[in-house]
């Protein structure tokens, strides 16, 4: 059975603003139809957020990939298994960003930043295509010491798993640490999302830092790439780069290190350390004319594998119920999962 608050994330939290808009809002703030980019202060970036709130019946929706993946792990698991944290700033976009984490049953313990304000994120809908202009804000300024704070630090003893985004990486490594040497330490799984290329290539030294930390390391096959590419690996072999990452030295030598590198579409594989063969599984199929939006589709797959985790499901059945969840979330507008709640079926 579940415990309660079994598995413990941690990233950087963003409050999704999402709204229906036209190709004159897109003007207005110099954005393109289908983009991804952080706000710039110097230009009016920053005056969107309240224009899609008072003019444009915007949704609010948590974002931020680890919570993303949370909200998805919450989805699939019994009522307060998941405990999400970060950094918010004390204002109404954090109230606002709290209160949706409840409605989802989703436990947050925020840091909360006096003088920064929470992170958001503007989401324009034209059609088939979004534009997001993001405001880290108070994301980016989690600090250790709330992590090591009696109140938390309690919960990180209590919980059994740990899953980390590659975003916290520009943030707080110590606190990343911190929580992985907590988990060799006491033999509890450590997972940790590659996240982005940019973590891969910029941060590399930040990554490489954890690494010998992973239990479980998740990824994409265009991160898998750049960091071949950024360590000089000599490959694009999707497969021969999950081997190398399985391989690399580990500090909890109970557990055999499992690489798991997703494709969109194409076979998502799996290398486990000290094996040779790489295993493949075929993704769940959604027909083209369902697909509406395959934003966060990657930590809906993360939250699927760590509810067939926590759930003590196998390695084959926990790939399943990821990408069972991943098969939902494309079908939804946003990082979102489909209400009324479907339950998980095994496909195999």
């Amino acid at each position: 059975m579940v415990k309660n608050f079994s598995l413990l994330c941690l990233e950087n939290p963003l409050l999704d603003i999402q709204a229906t808009g036209t190709q004159e809002l897109l003007d207005k703030y110099n954005l393109k139809a289908n983009d991804a980019i952080l706000a710039d202060p110097n230009t009016n970036h920053l005056e969107l957020y309240d224009d899609l709130v008072n003019n444009y019946s915007a949704k609010f929706v948590a974002g931020g990939a680890a919570q993303n993946t949370a909200r998805g792990a919450q989805y699939i698991l019994p009522a307060d298994s998941v405990l999400y944290i970060g950094c918010i700033g004390k204002d109404e976009y954090g109230k606002r960003l709290k209160e949706v984490c409840d409605a989802e049953g989703l436990r947050v313990e925020y840091r909360i930043d006096d003088e920064v304000p929470t992170g958001r994120c503007g989401v324009i809908i034209t059609g088939h295509n979004r534009s997001m202009c993001t405001d880290l804000g108070a994301a980016n300024h989690y600090k250790l010491e709330h992590l090591k704070s009696e109140k938390i630090w309690k919960l990180v003893e209590e919980a059994e798993y740990y899953y980390v985004g590659g975003y916290h990486l520009t943030v707080s490594v110590p606190a990343i640490l911190a929580l992985a040497e907590e988990a060799a330490a006491n033999d509890k799984p450590f997972v940790m999302n590659i996240s982005a290329p940019f973590i891969a290539q910029f941060f590399k030294d930040q990554l490489a830092s954890t690494s010998k930390y992973w239990d479980y390391l998740i990824g994409n096959e265009t991160e898998a790439e750049a960091y071949a590419q950024a360590n000089e690996l000599g490959t694009t072999d999707v497969k021969e780069i999950a081997k190398h990452l399985a391989n690399l030295p580990k500090e909890n030598t109970k557990r055999k290190r499992v690489v798991i590198i997703t494709q969109g579409t194409h076979p998502t594989i799996v290398a486990t350390q000290g094996e040779e063969a790489v295993q493949e599984f075929e993704v769940h199929a959604v027909e083209e004319k369902d697909i509406i939006d395959t934003n966060g589709a990657g930590d809906a797959f993360a939250g699927g594998f760590l509810a067939g985790l926590v759930s003590g499901k196998d390695l084959r059945e926990s790939i399943d119920m990821a990408q069972w969840l991943a098969s939902w979330n494309v079908r939804q507008l946003g990082p979102s999962y489909p209400q009324p709640k479907q339950s998980y079926t095994r496909t195999y």
